[in-house]
């Protein structure tokens, strides 16, 4: 996105107290990393890139590795436990702050839906200029997360989703992905999302459902 807008946020369906009382999962509480943190993502971000497309003389490689083999001497004494780790609960920072989630970000969200954009890096290459198609499941997956909780509904697992390839998601091009609550039936939340590029052309389209965690479901 070339311009930073701040997201529409409609929060007025979330019930603490049902969204806090969600089975064996864990309360997770939102993280204010220093400033640095959002900036070390994004370097991170871009090695990731780097790491599968760079073409260079073995030596380089040798260099690089015993760079990062001095990172992760100066990280590992920090290792920390699941909710202790900014990553995943910095909520302001694309994909959260998780190397793992895609570097999206919430544009829109409520009762009515959920609007996210971004784009698919080098990293996310399959082939031939196209994303790889096992990282559109993890974009939407992740969505249906955020569309359950907008939707007032308690944290649920994922028990299913199917996705449709309309035509070949291409890396490094705007992209829109919207999210919408279908029926709740129950412990069980019907969902769907449709991902756009910038013409408003289909690119893939997702049904899943979600399931409410029982008091001792983890």
């Amino acid at each position: 996105m070339s311009e930073r807008v701040e997201p529409v946020i409609d929060a007025s369906a979330v019930d603490p107290d049902k969204y806090e009382n969600h089975g064996g999962f864990p309360k997770i509480t939102e993280a204010d990393p220093g400033p640095n943190f959002a900036p070390f993502v994004e370097a991170m971000r871009t090695l990731q890139d780097l790491a599968v497309s760079v073409d260079a003389p073995d030596a380089l490689f040798g260099q690089a590795l015993a760079q990062a083999q001095e990172l992760i001497e100066l990280l590992e004494p920090h290792r920390a436990p699941e909710l202790a780790s900014p990553a995943g609960r910095a909520v302001k920072l694309p994909g959260r702050g998780s190397l793992l989630m895609l570097p999206w970000r919430v544009v829109e969200a409520g009762p009515n839906g959920v609007r996210s954009e971004g784009v698919f890096r080098r990293y996310h290459l399959g082939g031939n200029g196209a994303a790889h198609g096992g990282v559109l499941p993890l974009l939407f997956d992740d969505l249906f997360g955020t569309l359950v909780h907008y939707a007032g509904q308690p944290i649920s697992r994922t028990a299913y989703l199917h996705v449709n390839y309309r035509k070949i998601t291409p890396l490094e091009t705007p992209l829109t992905v919207v999210g919408t609550v279908d029926r709740v039936e129950g412990r069980k939340t019907f969902v769907s999302a449709r991902l756009f590029d910038e013409s408003e052309t289909l690119l893939a389209d997702c049904e899943g459902l979600m399931v409410q965690l029982l008091p001792w479901q983890p």
